[in-house]
């Protein structure tokens, strides 16, 4: 990337990325996001997506270092040379999911997701989803205890908990991945090309009640209807990554770990 003049720096309110914050400061100063060429973010996974979301309208990247205990997104917290580091780091563009969820009561709530769009059951039973895909009903009746639709930035999340695939990040799809399905029993889902809009309908409501979220951190939406999801090409994240250590070498690494 250009040369990184202007860095602001980010924390977690944890005690380890407060003093990180304290310490960049002093030996680089101290810029607003919105005057920064580049955006670092102190902590771990669930931060950097904060960071990325509460970013999004700013053309500066966001460099993380862990601070955190999660670091997929991170790259290994050091205060020397950073500028160095900055200016030879690999970028990665990503475009979030954009979900419209509608309640039981006709409550609409819109909200983007980087990593996944989740639906999850929120009483005893098991969930029923209808899925329909590009408005073609695919599957009548998938019993389980949820399902994700993810990018393959968040593949080797939640996804990849519920033993969905990870994706590579060039291939232009979006996995749709069961949670612990119970008919079909251990379906695991489908792969779909990006451009792709998924449609969640949740058969019976009241008597199996489902809430949806957008990115593990979100404020979570419950009671839904249905939940309508779709890539987002209008909004691009870009994260850096040191040399080597991009985005697709760690989705490969975690292939084999």
């Amino acid at each position: 990337m250009p040369a990184a003049r202007n860095i602001a720096f980010l924390a977690s309110d944890t005690v380890s990325a407060q003093a990180a914050k304290a310490e960049l400061e002093a030996q680089y100063g101290i810029f607003q996001p919105q005057d920064a060429d580049v955006i670092v973010a102190l902590g771990g996974d669930g931060f950097m997506l904060s960071t990325l979301h509460a970013t999004q309208a700013m053309d500066a990247p966001v460099y993380g270092m862990n601070r955190g205990t999660v670091g997929f997104l991170m790259n290994t917290y050091a205060t020397d040379d950073l500028i160095a580091r900055l200016e030879a780091a690999e970028e990665a563009v990503i475009n979030p999911l954009h979900m419209r969820a509608v309640a039981v009561d006709g409550t609409v709530t819109e909200s983007l997701a980087i990593n996944e769009v989740s639906l999850l059951r929120a009483g005893p039973q098991a969930a029923k989803l209808q899925i329909w895909v590009d408005g073609r009903l695919r599957m009548a009746e998938l019993v389980c205890d949820g399902a994700l639709v993810c990018t393959p930035a968040g593949s080797t999340a939640y996804n990849n908990s519920a033993y969905g695939p990870i994706l590579p990040i060039g291939s232009g799809v979006l996995a749709l991945t069961a949670v612990a399905a119970f008919r079909p029993r251990r379906w695991r889902g489908a792969l779909l090309p990006k451009t792709a809009v998924v449609r969640f309908d949740v058969v019976d409501p009241e008597k199996r009640p489902v809430m949806a979220d957008a990115d593990a951190d979100s404020q979570s939406v419950a009671n839904v209807a249905s939940v309508e999801i779709r890539s987002e090409p209008d909004v691009s994240h870009r994260i850096l990554f040191d040399p080597g250590h991009g985005l697709e070498e760690r989705l490969i690494q975690e292939q084999f770990s």
